[in-house]
């Protein structure tokens, strides 16, 4: 056998037989230029103003960066989190990893850690005793990827956290992200989990 080749004749007739004919590679190449010409008149600078509230199952936040905000940044999703005193926000699970950095407040953050099989299907099972990680201004609190968590403000005045979370699990076709509950007084905006 000649070391230069590794199919054999019958690969070789299969490797052009009929197959539909398409324009995949063109197509990207245009997308591509057009995402480009698209991308130069995207927001730098994203104003205060320009920044929209929303109450979300997880309680009052204010986006600062988010996708479907027009933004030249492409891979990350951040927004400020408020929790008035004494009180916290829903439970979730993602799988990208999630961290924040506390302006104002001090809490904790209730975390129940993820377990797995990798088998035909993933089986996933979750700690029912939480982790607690006490925080405070100037801290950085860090959620491991599909950890289900809950943040709680112990604090006396309302806590102020930025969360970033990536936007890459979501592009790879792992768009897992469950609220198994709503914070208090956001349960009209709570979409329940399909498989729970």
């Amino acid at each position: 056998m000649d070391p230069s080749t590794f199919a054999d004749a019958i690969e070789r007739q299969r490797a052009k037989q009929c197959a539909p004919d398409v324009t995949f590679y063109q197509d990207a190449l245009k997308e591509s230029q057009k995402f480009r010409a698209e991308y130069e008149n995207r927001l730098n600078v994203v104003k205060h103003s320009q920044m929209p509230l929303e109450r979300s199952a997880d309680g009052l936040i204010k986006h600062i960066i988010h996708e479907g905000m027009d933004t030249k940044e492409c891979c990350i999703d951040a927004y400020m989190q408020f929790l008035d005193p004494g009180k916290s926000t829903g439970t979730s699970r993602h799988l990208s990893e999630e961290i924040a950095f506390v302006i104002e407040g001090t809490g904790h953050d209730l975390h129940y850690d993820v377990h797995f099989a990798c088998k035909v299907e993933f089986e996933w099972t979750w700690d029912t005793t939480p982790k607690t990680y006490e925080w405070g201004p100037g801290d950085f609190i860090y959620v491991p990827p599909y950890v289900a968590h809950k943040r709680v403000n112990t604090s006396d005045i309302e806590a102020r956290i930025i969360v970033c979370n990536s936007r890459v699990m979501k592009a790879i076709g792992l768009d897992w992200f469950d609220q198994l509950e709503p914070a208090e007084g956001f349960e009209d905006v709570w979409v329940p989990p399909a498989d729970e």
